[in-house]
């Protein structure tokens, strides 16, 4: 029987890609403020704006191509069960060829009907007012905004309480409920720390069983898929 990994992955998984992180140091989102495009609020006020918002994050998507980190991943599934749950709305980790995903924020290339939340859609164009589901209802991106429930949650936390081995790649670990994922973890289980500025958060704080890797996505994960493997 196969030992089981979980990975959590954040913007720094994806950064080298090219895809800028959801928010840097002012608070801004590609020059939004994020409660402009990222909130049931923001969607009431100026749903053109949000729906213009998401449809230059989906054209960007197809610019951008997976990385090394995303690609060394794929490699685990040959001797490990793998489950990546990740906070990133991007699919690059599908078009790596990862089979197992768990986005916690939705994604970026699907949308979802306004009034019906369980017709979903795969989207791959630009979306806009008068779009609607089979229903008539008005379609908005598929993605967890600030305030909303997080559906996929539980399923994540059930995930990594069943955890062999646990890796954690470019997310500050500051974000609920993301962020205490890991203290569902099994006692004494290995866990990976990558990222290039590591945050030790209280959930990380007192596991001796932490080992940090200062070092991006793809030069991080490349290292420890080695090692794993070997």
């Amino acid at each position: 029987m196969k030992q089981k990994i979980v990975v959590l992955t954040g913007a720094g998984m994806s950064a080298e890609s090219g895809i800028k992180t959801f928010r840097d140091a002012d608070g801004l989102w590609e020059g939004h403020d994020v409660m402009q495009v990222a909130s049931p609020m923001g969607w009431r006020d100026d749903p053109n704006l949000v729906l213009d918002f998401y449809n230059q994050r989906r054209r960007q998507l197809k610019e951008v191509e997976p990385n090394a980190g995303h690609l060394a991943l794929t490699e685990l599934e040959a001797q490990y069960e793998v489950c990546i749950v990740t906070q990133n709305v991007d699919n690059l980790h599908e078009r790596a060829g990862s089979t197992n995903i768990l986005h916690l924020h939705g994604e970026l290339d699907k949308v979802r009907s306004t009034q019906y939340p369980d017709l979903v859609y795969q989207w791959d164009k630009d979306c806009n007012l008068g779009d609607t589901c089979e229903r008539g209802a008005q379609l908005r991106p598929h993605i967890v905004w600030f305030g909303e429930d997080v559906p996929m949650i539980i399923k994540a936390a059930e995930e990594v309480s069943t955890a062999d081995i646990i890796i954690i790649i470019g997310t500050s670990m500051q974000v609920y409920p993301a962020a205490g994922l890991v203290g569902y973890s099994k006692i004494g289980i290995p866990i990976y720390y990558i990222d290039p500025k590591p945050s030790i958060n209280h959930e990380l704080r007192n596991m001796e069983n932490l080992t940090v890797v200062e070092k991006p996505a793809t030069t991080g994960v490349r290292a420890l898929v080695d090692k794993l493997l070997n």
